[in-house]
């Protein structure tokens, strides 16, 4: 790989850590730099004004990032300094990304993760909660696998219209592969490729990906596929899909099709795979699984120091949300934007409606409160002293949320944080 199309790679790796970290209209902006675009452009794009955009958010945005590259960068300078950045250095991504991220290092996970994803043909399967940074580690796999010329594509499930992609396979397979071409900074040549009447969509899908995707290149394509538990209520899509993916890990393992072995996969979800799958034609017993933990103690230091914070009593905010990685970040920013209020006062607040956390744990309260049996068995889980024995569909979606933790058919309160709130919410049901 020459280091042009090295210093692109490392570039959109620059660009995807930068944007997550970004509100919606930032995002737009820095989306629509990359791509050459006028500030008009982005507003129509967008929906917003462009005087709004240049304003009210341009100035703030180019503040933080030439903070954060370490020079001036404005929107017609963006790529220029980021190329400079690369230029100067291994085309790797900067530590500017990381530093934005608040990342901690899970060291042996991604390492487990790099090492299978250089391999032909591989698949890795990476498991936690909501909330857990399984999208963050795998935004730092993919940039090393980019920085290493492999090309990458992060397609979340969150993307797709439920109502219009999850509702016929067919346009779910079409929507699949306009966007990974589309990632790829590729046209889609749908068209020329598809034929659902006379090969059906899965063998279309399959040819654009081999013929359009694979074998126009000798550089690999890792295509990581996040929040796939979405798919899980619609049997429709995810009895075909999921067999698809599968035939795909196959192929790469045949010598008859050599370009296979240039798609690595990479399949993030939130919670096990309770669906009915015939065990031939599942993805998810195969390949190499990864499974999140929380912080232990010294990672929840070290995530604590990047907020200055080394001084601060961690067993007391551990106790209250464990090593829950959104939570103890919610705790540091609030006290590092907060100096004069202490961790005492914070944590007597938490599980209440006017604490730090009112609004994720309202958020939480939302997602079961229509449902009178997801209310009945994480009432029992949060006011038993021990593990309860849980063996229910309705379990795995509790454990997908982050609410429980699950260990066998045993469940238990995620943490005192969930413990306490829902304890006093629903008894007031």
């Amino acid at each position: 790989m020459n280091m042009e199309l090295a210093i692109a790679a490392a570039n959109r790796a620059m660009v995807r850590h930068l944007g997550r970290h970004l509100s919606d209209v930032e995002a737009e902006i820095l989306k629509g730099s990359w791509q050459g675009w006028t500030y008009d452009q982005i507003a129509d794009a967008s929906g917003y004004s462009d005087s709004y955009l240049r304003r009210d958010v341009g100035a703030k945005l180019w503040r933080s990032l030439s903070e954060a590259l370490g020079e001036t960068v404005s929107k017609t300078s963006f790529r220029e300094a980021l190329n400079r950045q690369l230029e100067a250095a291994q085309p790797v991504v900067p530590q500017a990304a990381e530093d934005i991220a608040g990342y901690i290092e899970r060291s042996t996970l991604e390492s487990i993760c790099y090492d299978t994803l250089v391999q032909p043909g591989a698949l890795v399967r990476v498991k936690s909660p909501s909330l857990m940074g399984k999208t963050l580690m795998m935004d730092q796999v993919l940039a090393q696998l980019e920085a290493a010329g492999l090309r990458t594509v992060h397609l979340s499930m969150k993307l797709a219209d439920r109502k219009a992609h999850f509702s016929d396979l067919n346009r779910f397979l079409r929507w699949l592969c306009i966007n990974i071409s589309r990632a790829l900074e590729l046209p889609h040549q749908i068209d020329d490729y598809w034929d659902e009447a006379d090969m059906g969509s899965k063998v279309s899908c399959s040819t654009y990906i081999e013929d359009y995707l694979l074998n126009v290149t000798d550089v690999p394509l890792v295509l990581c596929l996040d929040d796939v538990d979405l798919l899980f209520p619609y049997p429709d899509i995810y009895e075909d899909f999921f067999g698809l993916l599968r035939s795909w890990y196959e192929l790469a393992r045949t010598r008859t099709r050599p370009a296979w072995k240039q798609l690595r996969l990479a399949i993030v979800h939130s919670t096990d795979v309770y669906i009915p799958l015939n065990i031939n034609q599942s993805p998810f017993n195969v390949g190499v699984p990864v499974e999140l933990p929380e912080f232990t103690p010294e990672q929840a230091q070290q995530f604590a120091d990047q907020y200055q914070l080394s001084k601060l009593n961690l067993t007391a905010l551990m106790d209250m949300v464990g090593g829950h990685p959104y939570l103890l970040q919610q705790a540091f920013e609030h006290l590092k934007g907060h100096p004069d209020r202490s961790l005492v006062e914070l944590l007597a607040t938490a599980p209440t409606e006017s604490g730090i956390y009112a609004n994720h744990l309202r958020d939480c309260w939302l997602g079961i409160r229509e449902h009178p049996q997801l209310q009945n068995i994480l009432s029992t889980v949060m006011t038993a002293r021990d593990p309860v024995v849980l063996d229910s569909i309705l379990s795995h979606q509790l454990h997908s949320m982050g609410l429980i933790k699950l260990q066998g058919n045993l469940a238990e309160p995620r943490c005192q944080l969930y413990r306490q709130y829902f304890q006093t919410r629903l008894e007031s049901v």
